[in-house]
């Protein structure tokens, strides 16, 4: 494709994206102009995932606590004069813009598409057929248990007594806690025994831990966040290693092309994986209360490992040298040897970081501004949470469009880091003005931080499968995870002294200095 019609093809989705947000600018306004501003509470709870007062357990509690996973909320055909309706709207405009984005994809290179259809090796066709459908069956496993995560403990009961915030809460730190402990050993039995061993092993543990929230015994109830912090650790590195194994195996792929079209699929289609998986979710606890999500996941996973079982053949770790052993000392020094595979992980580290520090810190943040703007009215997390997940499509669409554009992956993240940054960093400022029109300029940075967190996970994953060497892959990704989750657990535990401005201060620093990271990498390749 020629430079004159790639400015083109990038100013036509730069219109389009300025479209929506315009759109969510003057709904905003109008809503909030409608609406006469009351004096908000002088403070707001601590919302995380943890220590608040059991007398204040809201939606909005119960939200933070979640790990929003899922979610929902109809689009309804009413005038912007309240939140609901508003996030309805804006829904609706980024479903429209995503639409827009894939009809002009193909309007504007058609002959790239169908040369695309044309040569794709069936090789690549058949990886595609057998790795989507399980990676989206794990994944909608994963995304159901999210909704449904404070009310499921919550609503235990011991020694006569309920469960409080605070015992909810060091269970939710017992599965990070047991991600960062386990990750390491985990990924080397994955690369050492084989990926899909590893991936049924997942969907057996990960079904273990959720039938676990079944139990009245707490120790049962600390057990299984234990097996599901462990199956986290499977979830993100196993499949993810299989799919680049099989790739690289074919040799059809050389450059990587296809590799980044698959990721980019997947993660696209995930995104609509969490909208679904919040509906049935929501279904599920009507039917069999706060367990019936968690009942349901099993039944996917299951599904997914049988499926797994069936289409793929095993892959493990490959050697270049017969002498190299398959140790975490060892992929230490692997990493140690290449600057590139260090600032994947740097830019790994420290973006999902501040990814999981928002997620911490969004449900508070909105709340506010809703309050600013409307006052005591209802805050509509589902509709929130569809908002983003809208945002990831057009984030994961968008990288395919420029990956066909002929965009190089590092050069596109590049740009994607810089505006994660300049989103979180104006989202920070936001929150701290206290400023009347906060919702509008809130819900851009948040959507424009969701859009890059779509973009981000087809882009980490091209670039892993490029850097980092399979003979290490999956321990390496979870070495990675340490740093990680060692940042995120210390912001919570240090949240009633830094608030929500300091914890997305936190998450905009993060950010800034993978954005650095990522400007190194660019500089090291040309070099």
């Amino acid at each position: 494709m020629s430079n004159l019609k790639m400015l083109r093809v990038a100013s036509i989705h730069i219109i389009l994206l300025a479209w929506a947000l315009n759109n969510v600018s003057a709904f905003a306004s109008l809503s909030a102009g409608r609406s006469v501003a009351r004096q908000t509470r002088s403070t707001l709870p601590s919302y995380h995932r943890g220590i608040i007062p059991k007398h204040k357990t809201s939606s909005l509690v119960r939200m933070a606590l979640t790990f929003p996973r899922g979610g929902g909320g109809g689009i309804v055909a009413n005038a912007a004069s309240s939140p609901q309706s508003l996030f309805n709207f804006t829904l609706l405009s980024l479903a429209i813009t995503t639409v827009l984005v894939k009809v002009l994809q193909k309007a504007t290179a058609p002959t790239i598409a169908e040369q695309d259809r044309v040569n794709k090796p069936a090789s690549i066709r058949a990886l595609q057929t057998k790795f989507l459908p399980v990676f989206w069956l794990l994944r909608c496993a994963d995304w159901l248990q999210g909704p449904y995560f404070y009310e499921v403990y919550a609503s235990k009961v011991f020694n006569g007594v309920q469960a409080s915030m605070s015992l909810v809460s060091r269970l939710f730190l017992t599965g990070f806690a047991s991600t960062a402990v386990f990750g390491p050993s985990v990924g080397r039995a994955a690369d050492q025994y084989g990926r899909k061993k590893a991936t049924i092993a997942f969907s057996l543990i990960y079904a273990a831990g959720a039938l676990s929230t079944k139990s009245p015994f707490l120790v049962v109830l600390f057990l299984g966040r234990v097996l599901s912090g462990i199956g986290t650790s499977l979830l993100f590195s196993a499949p993810e290693s299989w799919l680049v194994g099989e790739a690289q195996k074919s040799g059809d792929d050389p450059d990587g092309k296809y590799l980044g079209e698959t990721f980019g699929l997947a993660y696209a289609g995930d995104s609509i994986v969490a909208i679904l998986a919040g509906q049935m979710a929501g279904m599920a606890a009507l039917r069999r209360g706060s367990t019936g999500p968690f009942e349901l996941s099993t039944a996917i996973l299951i599904m997914g490992g049988l499926l797994t079982s069936v289409l793929w053949k095993e892959n493990a770790a490959s050697r270049t040298d017969k002498s190299e052993s398959n140790t975490i000392r060892d992929a230490v020094q692997v990493v140690k040897k290449d600057p590139k595979i260090m600032l994947v992980g740097i830019v790994q580290s420290l973006f999902e970081a501040a990814m999981y520090i928002f997620v911490l810190q969004w449900p508070p943040a909105m709340a506010k501004a809703i309050a600013l703007a409307y006052g005591q009215a209802a805050v509509p997390y589902g509709a929130i949470f569809s908002c983003f997940m809208a945002c990831c499509l057009l984030g994961s669409t968008l990288f395919g469009q420029f990956a066909k554009m002929g965009v190089t992956t590092e050069s596109f993240t590049l740009g994607m880091l810089s505006i994660a940054t300049i989103a979180m960093s104006s989202a920070t400022w936001i929150t701290s003005s206290g400023a009347s029109a906060a919702l509008t300029g809130l819900m851009a940075a948040f959507f424009a931080f969701e859009a890059c967190v779509g973009m981000y996970f087809p882009s980490i994953g091209t670039l892993r499968s490029k850097y980092v060497p399979d003979s290490h892959r999956s321990v390496i990704m979870n070495l990675f995870g340490i740093p990680l989750n060692v940042l995120v657990v210390s912001v919570f535990l240090s949240i009633q002294k830094l608030g929500v401005t300091g914890a997305l201060s936190i998450s905009s620093g993060a950010l800034g200095l993978a954005t650095l990271a990522m400007f190194q990498l660019n500089r090291t390749i040309r070099k």
